[in-house]
């Protein structure tokens, strides 16, 4: 799952629009669309403070070994 797909789904679930996610997280609503867009360029800091709002945030994890 992407990140994009993650926070377009968990928006959902609480039932909330990119508005409501945006003010709520204190980012502008464009950021908001962008990261649902998959937008491959943004602010990791931004992007954690979305994630923050359910309760996740970026992390390193190993590359996968099939490579």
């Amino acid at each position: 799952m992407t990140i994009a797909d993650f926070v377009r789904q968990h928006r959902k679930q609480y039932k909330m629009t990119q508005r409501n996610l945006a003010d709520r997280a204190g980012v502008g609503i464009r950021f908001i669309r962008e990261l649902e867009a998959g937008k491959p360029t943004l602010r990791m800091d931004k992007v954690n403070v979305v994630l923050d709002m359910f309760g996740h945030r970026l992390g390193a994890v190993p590359e996968r070994e099939d490579k």
